[in-house]
């Protein structure tokens, strides 16, 4: 069963420069269910770098929320660029469900081609493609939809937690916020 007020960590990236070494802020927010902000979280990653799954997991597992936490949404599954986040590992090492959400069906031969561009593009793909099937789901009504992927968790509790989060838009209310917190930051 899925409480109304599960504790969600979302998670989104800040601005960066595309192309460029450095680092991005990544953000996560604790909602509780869609309604109410529990906590704010920080770390950062490499632009097109390797450390986003282990930042990632290390920031949720170090944080005094962690032990309310339920289940994590991403925005997507690549961060800072193409810094991507095997989310089959990130479950494993935070003992989290994982849903990595988008609002556009991720067009996978545009996504393969600009891989060939950076470093170690086959590793990189292989997470990409970890990450699994990519499901629609409905969120507030019959037209407003996102796409999801997941690990850790069963379709039918994944799709029930990305309406029950919807509560504002389409976007979930955690992936939602920890955008508008992370737009604002920048190194």
């Amino acid at each position: 069963m899925i409480k109304p007020e599960i504790r969600v960590l979302g998670v989104d990236d800040g601005v960066f420069t595309p192309h460029v070494k450095g680092f991005a802020p990544l953000i996560g927010v604790v909602f509780r269910g869609g309604y109410w902000l529990d906590g704010v979280m920080s770390t950062k990653v490499e632009v097109d770098g390797f450390d986003s799954t282990a930042k990632i997991g290390a920031m949720v597992v170090n944080s005094p929320h962690y032990k309310q936490l339920r289940v994590m949404m991403l925005d997507g599954v690549t961060f800072a660029g193409f810094n991507v986040v095997d989310i089959k590992k990130l479950n494993a090492e935070t003992g989290l469900p994982v849903i990595a959400v988008t609002r556009e069906k991720p067009n996978f031969k545009d996504i393969r081609e600009a891989l060939r561009n950076l470093p170690q593009s086959e590793k990189r793909w292989r997470a990409v493609l970890n990450a699994g099937k990519i499901l629609e789901v409905y969120t507030r009504s019959k037209t407003e939809k996102v796409y999801m992927e997941m690990s850790g968790i069963l379709e039918e509790d994944a799709q029930k937690i990305v309406k029950l989060t919807s509560t504002r838009s389409s976007v979930p209310e955690p992936l939602r916020v920890a955008h508008l917190i992370a737009s604002g930051i920048s190194f």
